[in-house]
């Protein structure tokens, strides 16, 4: 064979499969590219954790969960560190977005504007508008956490001191501070299904109003039956197995799956473990929260 033929089909075979490369990636660099703000916005959905994708990074590894709007935020970013010992998720910084973090496995230290305070498996940290913060893991292996970025309108305008120096001046008041909620000193109630530890409830500084409590639920419970309400809602699985039907449509989830139900959407949960299952719920308010439907 002629060598000069056989090394023109195998560069005219590379350019095939180059071309074929650029055109499966160029949809995923397009979509990409789009700000966050301007993307589909996402209806009730569910991320089952052993779907998600980890991605080793030199801090540890990250698994994206979603970065779109949703019916009531401008944008919903939320996704999974993991994080080595003795490093730190980043320099502290500031932004105008809200964050909660939950700590699925390890010890993290928060640091809220200089001040800092541990916690383990189960707690919660909230990151007020604007205050200076970051997380460092403390214990001796990875530190598993759960991200999740709330931005609104009020976002891009939110308090640029931070909300502690703008409680702390008197130009903001009754708004939710940066606080950390550690698992261990959470109140625990006992229920007819279990139990429930309450967590917070309250306005911030971008959200009109968002509450968080903790139900744990026993063998083959539901918590209620299936009904609507107009604000958006998180459920994130800490310990067992939970089904939930929303719309009809039936998904399931074990420990750091997350289940998303857009305003107004028909939705229940089950209990379909062979343990107690315990999970986290948030209920977010905005200024965009449409008015409920009538059942």
């Amino acid at each position: 064979m002629n060598p000069f033929t056989a090394h023109s089909s195998q560069v005219a075979a590379l350019l095939v499969i180059a071309v074929a490369l650029l055109e499966t990636a160029t949809p995923l660099l397009s979509a990409a590219s789009v700000p966050p703000e301007q993307r589909p916005a996402i209806g009730s959905r569910t991320w089952v954790w052993d779907s998600l994708t980890f991605r080793p990074s030199p801090l540890g590894g990250r698994r994206e969960v979603n970065n779109s709007p949703s019916a009531t935020l401008r944008v919903f970013e939320s996704h999974v560190t993991t994080l080595n010992p003795g490093l730190r998720s980043h320099a502290p910084h500031r932004h105008g977005q809200e964050e909660f973090i939950l700590i699925k496995e390890g010890t993290l230290e928060a640091s809220i504007n200089g001040r800092t305070q541990r916690a383990g498996p189960g707690s919660i940290f909230f990151f007020a508008a604007h205050d200076a913060h970051n997380s460092t893991n403390v214990g001796d292996t990875p530190a598993t956490y759960l991200v999740f970025n709330f931005q609104t309108a009020l976002s891009a305008t939110a308090h640029p001191e931070g909300v502690e120096a703008a409680t702390a001046s008197g130009k903001l008041t009754g708004k939710l501070q940066s606080t950390v909620y550690d698992w261990e000193k959470l109140a625990v109630t006992k229920t007819a299904r279990g139990e429930r530890r309450p967590v917070l409830n309250s306005p911030t500084a971008t959200l009109a109003n968002i509450e968080c409590h903790i139900t744990t639920l026993n063998l083959g419970e539901t918590p209620h039956a299936a009904h609507r309400h107009a604000d958006e809602e998180l459920i994130i699985v800490k310990d067992g197995e939970l089904e939930a039907t929303v719309d009809g449509v039936v998904t399931r989830g074990g420990p750091g799956s997350i289940f998303f139900f857009s305003a107004n959407s028909m939705h229940g949960l089950r209990n379909v473990g062979g343990t107690v299952a315990t999970y986290y719920v948030f209920r977010v308010v905005t200024e965009q929260t449409p008015k409920a439907i009538t059942p």
